[in-house]
């Protein structure tokens, strides 16, 4: 059965090159493409598509108050396309707050349209399998574990798809002290700046984007920067993270195996969680960080978004339990803490 898209830009050129990279799969039918949120309203009404592609920026109606409209009054998979520009990657960070499964970036700057939308059919496809809900409001600081006392255990999570929305609602949790943690998400390069900012803005503890050589302490964060490099964490007295720019693994770079993998060479105290996202890159690291004694846990497939690199770990082994993600921060703090509290 194939998957119904409605195109929504106000770029005639635009909703052109995406019709022609979405006809090209057989498993996609393009509903139609229209010019507004108005005309849009309409035809979702008349056509009931699987997955939308929205524009950021239109006429009569911004993309993310049409966005915010969909998630409250009919939650519809959402993909968005965006400007690779500074204020087009806050703009979807914001969509993908809201809800919206996925983004691609518009061609610019020397990426074709092939290029730019190589993947667009495989992300609407994943859109159409996910699951979707209606949007609850902003995600606010409220730290609940004042009285948490950090351990040793470094904490390393991956995520993929969905994971904006499931790292706000974790770190958001965190206490100030929180375990100190490295985090590979799989975004374009020029998202993750603006990415550790918001998660900056509703998090105790300090986040940022990693730089080659930051040392790890309790309280710190850090993200791996998007494009051309992987995010490890290394050790000579103390660790650090080491931004490497090795090849690709599992198509992707940075790498949540290659995360979890130079962690579980460490051999130190440390702990691995598998949050929302598609394909597999990052079971086989859990994997390898079970086997080195570290605690893993995996998302839950009731509270992901798109249950896929979670199912890989646990259906091979790496995921010592499942946890929801509105429980996921306890249970992380739990098992991080120098002395822990009865099981969340």
């Amino acid at each position: 059965m194939s998957v119904r898209v409605l195109i929504v830009d106000d770029s005639a050129t635009m909703r052109s090159l995406i019709a022609a990279a979405l006809r090209r799969d057989p498993e996609i039918e393009v509903l139609g493409a229209v010019n507004d949120p108005l005309e849009a309203r309409e035809a979702i009404k008349q056509l009931n598509p699987d997955v939308i592609t929205l524009d950021v920026e239109m006429p009569k109606m911004n993309g993310l108050e049409f966005l915010e409209k969909i998630m409250r009054l009919r939650p519809t998979p959402v993909v968005m396309v965006s400007t690779l520009t500074q204020a087009g990657a806050e703009t979807t960070l914001a969509a993908l707050e809201l809800g919206a499964v996925d983004c691609v970036a518009k061609p610019a700057g020397g990426i074709t349209a092939a290029e730019a939308f190589a993947d667009l059919a495989e992300k609407v496809k994943a859109a159409a399998r996910s699951n979707v809900r209606p949007f609850a409001g902003p995600v606010t600081p409220h730290a609940q574990h004042a009285d948490y006392r950090a351990g040793e255990a470094i904490l390393a999570i991956g995520s993929s798809t969905g994971g904006v929305e499931a790292l706000m609602t974790i770190l958001s949790a965190f206490p100030a002290n929180c375990p100190p943690t490295v985090i590979t998400q799989h975004m374009p390069a020029v998202f993750t700046a603006s990415f550790a900012a918001r998660l900056n803005r509703v998090c105790a503890a300090q986040v940022e984007e990693a730089r080659d050589g930051a040392r790890l302490a309790p309280g710190r964060i850090y993200l791996a920067p998007g494009g051309e490099t992987h995010l490890e964490v290394g050790s000579k007295t103390a660790p650090m993270c080491r931004l490497t720019q090795a090849d690709p693994v599992n198509g992707h770079r940075p790498s949540v195996d290659v995360l979890f993998e130079s962690i579980a060479r460490l051999g130190r105290p440390a702990m691995g969680v598998i949050l929302t996202g598609m394909g597999k890159d990052g079971a086989k690291g859990l994997l390898t960080l079970r086997a080195a004694g570290a605690h893993t846990l995996g998302q839950d497939e009731a509270s992901c978004v798109v249950y896929g690199m979670p199912r890989v770990a646990f259906e091979i082994g790496a995921v010592e339990k499942q946890v929801s993600l509105p429980r996921m921060a306890g249970a992380i703090l739990n098992l991080c803490a120098a002395e822990p509290q009865r099981s969340a």
